[in-house]
């Protein structure tokens, strides 16, 4: 388990946020209730062709990956859309077949959960460019992908891919399932910036905008921080600028998995890696010789190694891009956020070292000055920063009080 935890750690690349407590009541729910059955869910694919980018490129055809729990009413207005964090996908809630991880949200969505399946209508996608490319369940289109005009990978070809672009696909997938209005838009980290956007992008349409782990502010210091995690992937010698898909080539693994090595360390708290001490890795010695580990070191290289190999270190550096290029449409972070007519729910996480605490007490500041509802609660637990992704039960209670208003 605490493996598989610093694993989804490598998702918090975009999101990254929080601000000091501002005003958070008890949200657990009694254990004497026992928890409702998880459901079985199908992994889908939506196509759609000719898309225009918000930078003027057109992609011929692109594929995504969804899932839906619940059923969408004749209004079509019961709808819910949860976007997932940097190293996510579409795996919010359920189970594709019993005895199968949950989805990360679980928790939270489902049959009787605070995102009631038996009341709204859930959907969750995989983005464009997703990272989880290789790993035989996330569809994604991007620069892994086929160019028609040239038979071969798009590389560094694709086009750039904006945050709004990640919204416009979705976009098009609620259109082709019938839903009209929103309930709630929701997501981690990454996830939470997009539902920002979809508030920017189609205030008429959405009633509820739930941020988590998120920020309204890409500024200078989150941008340059990005620039660090994809670092050493422009530096491995086998990315040659990209091209690196022509069979006998090797992948830039090694620059992929340091890169998930430093966004892996950010996204957690000091208690997370506590469990290692200052331990030294089996045969290693420190002191003795330069190239020794110590065990969280070990652990480190062999967990980041394991998730570079079913992702794509051009994917990474085109999730960079959409993160920077987030509410780039806008004269500022105010503006964009001047544009909602939802109400607000912030969940930021105290200890969160990718957004601080700043960045989400700023935002909620900004959506009271504007005269937007905002509530605001924390999400606490060791992890930091992943506590928006693994510790959102607690705050089951708030959420379906949010869903309630």
């Amino acid at each position: 388990m605490k493996r598989r935890l610093l694993f989804a750690a490598t998702l918090a690349l975009a999101a990254l946020s929080q601000a000091p407590a501002i005003a958070q009541g008890p949200a657990t729910t009694p254990a004497a209730t026992p928890a409702p059955a998880t459901e079985i869910v199908e992994k889908k694919v939506f196509e759609t062709t000719g898309y225009v980018t918000r930078g003027g490129a057109t992609i011929p055809t692109i594929r995504i990956g969804y899932q839906t729990a619940g059923t969408l009413n004749a209004a079509g207005d019961n709808a819910v859309i949860v976007t997932h964090f940097f190293s996510g996908n579409s795996h919010a809630f359920g189970r594709y077949a019993e005895g199968q991880p949950a989805g990360y949200w679980d928790a939270i969505i489902g049959p009787g959960r605070a995102i009631d399946t038996n009341r709204y209508f859930v959907i969750s996608s995989d983005t464009l460019v997703n990272l989880n490319v290789r790993d035989g369940r996330t569809v994604t289109t991007g620069p892994v992908s086929v160019n028609p005009a040239t038979g071969r990978p798009w590389a560094l070809e694709f086009p750039v891919i904006a945050m709004r672009d990640f919204i416009e696909v979705q976009k098009r997938l609620l259109d082709s399932l019938g839903v009209r209005r929103l309930a709630l838009v929701t997501g981690a980290s990454m996830g939470a910036l997009q539902a920002i956007e979809w508030a920017a992008a189609y205030p008429q349409m959405i009633d509820r905008v739930m941020p988590v782990i998120g920020s309204s502010e890409f500024d200078p210091w989150a941008i340059a921080w990005l620039d660090i995690w994809e670092s050493p992937i422009r530096l491995d010698p086998n990315f040659n600028n990209g091209d690196y898909y022509a069979q006998g080539r090797e992948p830039p693994t090694r620059g992929l998995a340091e890169a998930l090595k430093i966004v892996t360390v950010q996204a957690q708290d000091r208690p997370a890696l506590a469990r290692f001490g200052r331990r030294l890795a089996e045969g290693q010695d420190p002191l003795r010789r330069i190239g020794d580990r110590f065990e969280v070191e070990r652990f480190l290289d062999e967990a980041a190694m394991a998730r570079a190999r079913v992702s794509d270190a051009n994917h990474f550096l085109y999730l960079v891009r959409a993160n920077q290029l987030f509410l780039h449409e806008y004269a500022s972070s105010e503006a964009a956020l001047s544009r909602s007519q939802a109400r607000w729910f912030v969940v930021a996480s105290p200890t969160d070292r990718v957004f601080m605490l700043d960045y989400n007490t700023e935002m909620v500041a900004t959506l009271r000055r504007l005269g937007r509802p905002v509530d605001f609660a924390e999400v606490t637990g060791p992890l930091g920063h992943l506590n928006g992704v693994v510790g959102m039960a607690p705050l089951a209670d708030r959420i379906r009080a949010f869903l309630s208003n």
